[in-house]
């Protein structure tokens, strides 16, 4: 062990994880931040395919500080995360997972932008290899932004670098309780909890890595873990975020990516005991948390099958669902000289069933997509409002 504080942590939590750890440690090896400033923690968790025994093997032969524990499984990720970041020394730590890898110069790069800025976490630019990445993140490098004025919320992943004494004076870890989601909830608390987070964009710095053998905990599981994973994360925000706009903003991540799938095409296929259970489940969060303005953020056919499920109405949610599987294509309803547009999906202004139209009204980003539709610019609203207020003070006749 060097006397020197290391700069970074490399936290490896390994299962199973031949042969994609080979590439996953040489990428570490081969970081151009110096070996002196980098230490490896990798805790095997468990496995019986060799996993372990590679490990020792690297930790035997490379010139960088590698520490290889092994235990027995714990279950999920959280576990070896925790182990790693207790016995972290770095001044700053990053979550590698075995079957990925850090792109050439990503832990210089991360660590000289947190150094520059100050910021207590720094996101790198994924790309996926047989995997679909994130994207909508990494449209320009942020020296400095929060979670509220930019797309972080949509990777909340662990696979970013974290100021180690940030996490330990908030005496941050990942709850082992959550067998999926553990990094979102961990993640979304770094991101409300830090001075500032940094983005960088025009380099990548990770590569997310699909195995041919399908196993990542991500895609596994049953759904009952997906709503466990979707109400911690609700509460956590409700916790940290007062009611408003702001709490409305992050909630659309846990509704759009968490929530959202359960009621899409897999609900064709689940049976009607499941389709019960999943309702039942999503009914105290849809209560808590599904506001006007979390709607709105969303696109039409989410927003409509999210109110559905909020109105109880499987039924009605099971043609939607079908009219989407069939690829048909909603008719476009163009209204106040084309300033405003509906989709006309399934039981649009069908007065029995109780949905309003505000439901299927296109925002801005979708009706843009429909020919005819005039969107209202600044000056308008400015000159419409303007209007307003000298009718308002107009004396009556």
């Amino acid at each position: 062990m060097s006397l020197a504080q290391p700069d970074v942590t490399v936290v490896i939590g390994a299962y199973e994880a031949m042969p994609y750890l080979v590439d996953c440690l040489a990428s570490v090896e081969a970081q151009t931040i110096g070996h002196a400033r980098v230490e490896v923690i990798a805790v095997d968790d468990g496995s019986a395919d060799g996993t372990g025994e590679y490990l020792e093997e690297f930790a035997a032969r490379t010139s960088l500080d590698v520490t290889v524990i092994r235990q027995d499984n714990s279950g999920g990720p959280s576990g070896p995360r925790n182990v790693g970041l207790g016995k972290a020394t770095g001044r700053y730590v990053f979550f590698l997972d075995a079957d990925d890898r850090l792109g050439p110069e990503a832990l210089e790069r991360m660590v000289a932008m947190a150094d520059r800025n100050g910021t207590d976490v720094v996101l790198g630019r994924v790309e996926g290899v047989n995997r679909k990445p994130p994207t909508s993140m990494w449209g320009q490098t942020l020296e400095r932004t929060d979670v509220f004025s930019s797309n972080i919320k949509f990777t909340l992943s662990a696979q970013k670098l974290f100021r180690r004494a940030f996490l330990e004076r908030h005496s941050m870890r990942f709850d082992e309780s959550l067998w999926t989601g553990e990094d979102a909830l961990f993640t979304m608390e770094a991101y409300l909890r830090a001075d500032g987070v940094s983005v960088i964009a025009d380099h990548t710095c990770y590569y997310l890595v699909g195995r041919e053998d399908g196993k990542h905990v991500t895609r596994t599981g049953s759904h009952t873990l997906r709503f466990d994973s979707a109400r911690a994360l609700m509460n956590l925000i409700a916790d940290m975020v007062p009611a408003g706009a702001r709490r409305d903003a992050l909630m659309v991540r846990p509704f759009l990516v968490t929530l959202l799938p359960q009621f899409g095409p897999k609900f064709l296929k689940d049976g009607e005991a499941v389709r019960q259970e999943k309702l039942e489940l999503a009914k105290p969060l849809v209560d808590a948390y599904w506001t006007g303005e979390v709607a709105h953020r969303l696109r039409v056919h989410e927003r409509l099958r999210l109110q559905l499920v909020a109105m109880g109405r499987p039924d009605l949610l099971v043609e939607v669902l079908e009219f989407m599987r069939a690829k048909k294509t909603p008719q476009p309803v163009l209204e106040k000289g084309g300033r405003r547009v509906y989709f006309a999906y399934p039981f649009f202004r069908d007065g029995p069933t109780g949905l309003p139209d505000s439901v299927y009204l296109a925002e801005p980003r979708e009706a843009r997509e429909v020919p005819g539709y005039r969107e209202v610019g600044v000056d308008q609203l400015l000159r419409r409002a303007v209007r307003k207020a000298r009718r308002a003070l107009t004396p009556a006749a």
